[in-house]
């Protein structure tokens, strides 16, 4: 089944969830550049980039291979999230923001997943 990515909610979710990461990391101190800020901008870009590459595959079992590597990477931008609050490298409420976009993404990925796995 083939699906333009731009037109799904979960990669319009990502794609936010991306923009709202790298304006997060620019309060980081300068030491941590190249070292959690770049982590967390890498990992936040692989979200809708994966989404992307696998609506281009063109299968439903690459689909899902894509997508349940999108859930991964979300899944370590939300612990490197919280690693970045405990810091104190960002407001909490900038990071509970964050953190309720992820868990939404991850929580409607899933069930994007379920239905196709289920077709």
């Amino acid at each position: 089944m083939n699906h333009n990515f731009k037109e799904l909610i979960i990669w319009k979710l990502a794609f936010q969830i991306s923009k709202d990461s790298y304006k997060l990391v620019e309060s980081f101190p300068n030491f941590e550049k190249y070292d959690l800020s770049s982590q967390m901008r890498r990992a936040a870009v692989s979200i809708p980039s994966n989404i992307a590459e696998g609506c281009g595959r063109g299968t439903d079992p690459q689909l899902i291979h894509f997508i349940d590597i999108a859930l991964g990477s979300s899944c370590e931008l939300e612990t490197q999230v919280l690693l970045a609050r405990d810091f104190g490298y960002c407001s909490e409420e900038l990071s509970i923001s964050l953190l309720d976009k992820i868990n939404e993404f991850q929580r409607r990925t899933r069930h994007f997943r379920n239905k196709i796995v289920n077709n």
